[in-house]
Formats: structure tokens, C-alpha cells, sequence
């Protein structure tokens, strides 16, 4: 059951009569209980509602347009609570998080409606037979899944979750039913990595191309992992032995299939101290959320709209500001931004790598910044007019930092304008120059 929030005016819920505060319970005949339900049940042009109006009840029939939304909203955009996840992962994020946050900070979603709508990964342990059914009746389709291992026993030994192993069987339903899946695999040093990493990705290429892409990204530990499983940082050392198993198993996948199907992220790369891939390697970044193949991505297109700066922008010159980025981007920042400082001459940009303290110094990447290292090690230097981050270090609409200091907050103290920009090249340079 769905209780309506708002109904949109002029639209065929309106012209029915449905009002604020009924609660829908069925669909030509199909119980509702979220967003899906509701758009997917309700595509056809001849549209039968059941709906309660306090303690009567109601069958309503509505004719609408092949492609017209119904025009109901509920409390939420899925119509339904987020499922919370059931795990207790050896390498969980949200459980390094230092105490006193705000709530949000400790929900763990699961949900794979969010999978399909935003592109969030889930596990699968939360979800049933017909939940399965479900997204391969509505085609639900690309799917964003966790398996961090094809062997059931270390699924589970990972996951803490009885269902963690059961679940993988899963995954080959949804390829033979047409459903694309995009994979993750977190790696623990010493746990998932080596030989277990090899089958892991040899297992998964056998449903390709149900499986379109696998992303291998390192854990990520902070300093607040007191009573949590003893992980180990991965060092330069092991990041050159991953990059070697994914390198070679996508060598060899290309050879025979024309793509890679599995790739390593940025980080690997720059723990190894080794260059990144050209745009090639990543046929057309199927993971670049996932921060695989982000850095040669930004770098293309910075150079490629580097060759029109003169032509197409006016800046004003001279002109000083600043970026702050984590210790993970900061050389690729400030070679870029030395490249637009040269073909500018009287721009000046300062680069401040941001030491994370807040979770500690071995979280490098810009996404996790908080503002109150952002002010300790940004106050009393020269900033400029701007100051530009990643729109990555914001949460809740984009205005507040994960420790809960707000925008406004920081631009107040540090006493300059804060940009937060996204990870494109171009929009790189137009916000440098024009912003």
C-alpha cells in the first residue's frame, strides 16, 4: 500500500479524483508498495485503482496516455523505506566512522531498487526468490552488485551474513534473463586478493555478457576501527600484484571478447606509483562512478578543451585561486592546473593537498574530505578569490561536509567564496576561468 503525499494537477490521477492522503493497495489488480510497482503496473492506457479514503474504499478507472505518468508522489521517491543491509562486512565503511555524527551517517542501505535507480551497489542477501523474480519480470536492468568473491565459504566469512554464500546463484538467474550486471569487488589484502581474486574473475567472465564489467577497488580503512576485523593496509607491493592479475586477465578477456570486462581503480594505480591506462583501456569507462578510470578521463577531456581556451573563454586577468583536493588526485590536480596556469598567463592556481585527519591519513581520496581539515589546513593561507572542491566532499543537497560542518560554515571561517565543481575536465577549466 501506497499513502499519496501530492498528486500532480492535470494529471490522470487528478482527473480521477485521487486525493492527498489516500492509499493506494492495488493497480489493475497487482498489489503496489513502491515506485516501481506503481510506473510499471500503471503503463497501460485503461488503468483500474483500488484505494482507501479513510475507512472506505474506492475502484477508480482512469484512461490515460500510452507514456503519462500517473502523478502521484509519496513521502519518499521510492514510495517505501530504504532496506537496510543485514551484513556486517570485515571491511564496512560506515562502521569506521567516528561516533557523534549525524544519523544519516549510519545507515546502511541494500536496496537494489536503489541499484537501478542510482546506480548504488548491493549484496543480494537481503532479497528473496520473488524479489529476484521481480526485477526480471519489470527488467530492472543494469543491476550494481557486491560479490567481492564467487567462493561461498570466504563470501561469507567476509559478509558475516548465513545467505552471503546461497545468494551468488542469483547472479546467473539475472544474466540468463537478460538482466546486465555490473560487479564490485572490494579486496581485503590477504583475504581476497591473489588466487581467490583470480577465480573471483574468472568465475564471473563465464556470464559474460550478462556480467558487462567488474571493478576491483581497494578497502578502505581509517582510524577508528578499534574492536572491528584486523585488516591490513594495502601497500605498494600488493597493489602491483593486483594490477597484474587484473591487467592479464583483461588482456586476455580482450583478446577473445573485445573488452577487458575487469578493471582496477585509480587507486591501485597511484599506490603503485605507476601511470594510469589511456582512455582505450577502459572501453568507454563502464565504471567510472567507481572511480575506475576517473583521473584519464578528466585528464582527456582537460586537454582536449585545453586547445580552446583563448578561443572560447574571457577571463579576467590576473586573477588567484585555489583548489583543495585529497593526498589520492593532488599531483594529477596540480599538473593540470600547472598546464592552465601556462596557457593563462596571470592565472595563478594554489594546490593544497588535504591531509585527512578526520579518518585518518591513510583515507586519500577528495571524496572523503571533512570540512574541519579543510578549515585547520586551509586557514591563514593564500586562497585567492575562489576556492574550488570536489562536489564529491558534499552530502544532503550539497551543502554539508561528512564531519557536518556546512558550506557556509567554511566560507565564514576561511573567509572566500567556495566552489565545488564536478570531475570533468571541461567544467575544470570553465570554473577556474569563469567562476
Amino acid at each position: 500500500m501506497i499513502t499519496v503525499k501530492t498528486v500532480a494537477p492535470k494529471s490522470p490521477a487528478a482527473r480521477a479524483g485521487i486525493l492527498p492522503g489516500d492509499i493506494i493497495i492495488s493497480v489493475n489488480g497487482h498489489d503496489v508498495n513502491d515506485v516501481f510497482d506503481i510506473s510499471f503496473y500503471s503503463k497501460e492506457k485503461k488503468v483500474d485503482i483500488l484505494f482507501h479514503r479513510g475507512p472506505e474504499l474506492f475502484t477508480k478507472h482512469i484512461k490515460k496516455g500510452e507514456y503519462e505518468d500517473l502523478g502521484v508522489s509519496s513521502d519518499t521517491f521510492l514510495m517505501d523505506d530504504k532496506r537496510t543491509c543485514k551484513n556486517k562486512c570485515i571491511f564496512c565503511f560506515i562502521d569506521q566512522n567516528p561516533k557523534g555524527m549525524r544519523d544519516t551517517i549510519y545507515f546502511k542501505d541494500d536496496d537494489s531498487r536503489l541499484s537501478f535507480l542510482h546506480g548504488c551497489y548491493v549484496t543480494l542477501t537481503n532479497m528473496t526468490d520473488s524479489d529476484i523474480e521481480r526485477i526480471i519480470n519489470m527488467h530492472m536492468s543494469p543491476i550494481n552488485i557486491s560479490v567481492h568473491t564467487t567462493n561461498p565459504e570466504l563470501r561469507t566469512k567476509m559478509l558475516k551474513n548465513p545467505r552471503s554464500g546461497e545468494v551468488l546463484s542469483y547472479i546467473p538467474k539475472l544474466c540468463a534473463a537478460g538482466i546486465k550486471v555490473n560487479c564490485q569487488i572490494v579486496l581485503c589484502k590477504g583475504i581476497n586478493d591473489g588466487d581467490e581474486l583470480v577465480r573471483t574473475l574468472n568465475d564471473l567472465s563465464l556470464l559474460y555478457p550478462g556480467v558487462e564489467s567488474i571493478s576491483v577497488v581497494p578497502s578502505g580503512l581509517t582510524s577508528h576501527r578499534c574492536g572491528l576485523y584486523p585488516l591490513l593496509h594495502i601497500e605498494k607491493e600488493d597493489a602491483l600484484k593486483t594490477l597484474e592479475i587484473v591487467s592479464s586477465f583483461g588482456d586476455e578477456f580482450k583478446q577473445k571478447n573485445g573488452v577487458r570486462l575487469a578493471y582496477a581503480s585509480d587507486e591501485f594505480y597511484l599506490k603503485a606509483g605507476i601511470p594510469l591506462p589511456d582512455e582505450d583501456y577502459y572501453d568507454g569507462y563502464p565504471q567510472l562512478e567507481n572511480g575506475v578510470g576517473m583521473i584519464t578521463s578528466m585528464k582527456a577531456e582537460f586537454y582536449d578543451e585545453l586547445n580552446y581556451v583563448n578561443e572560447d573563454y574571457s577571463p579576467t586577468l590576473p586573477r588567484e585561486v585555489s583548489i583543495a583536493t585529497g593526498a589520492a588526485a593532488y599531483g594529477f590536480i596540480s599538473e593540470i592546473s600547472s598546464s592552465l596556469e601556462k596557457a593563462l598567463p596571470g592565472l595563478k592556481i594554489n594546490v593544497y593537498e588535504i591531509k585527512n585527519k578526520f579518518f585518518g591519513e591513510s583515507v586519500t581520496v577528495a571524496g572523503l574530505v571533512c570540512g574541519c581539515d579543510l578549515i585547520s589546513q586551509l586557514s591563514g593561507v593564500s586562497l585567492g578569490d575562489r576556492l574550488f572542491i570536489s562536489s564529491s566532499m558534499l552530502r544532503d543537497e550539497g551543502d554539508k561536509f561528512l564531519d557536518d560542518v556546512t558550506l557556509k560554515e567554511a566560507e565564514a571561517t576561511l573567509g572566500v567564496k567556495i566552489i565545488p565543481t564536478d570531475s570533468s575536465g571541461a567544467d575544470f577549466i570553465r570554473n577556474i576561468v569563469t567562476a
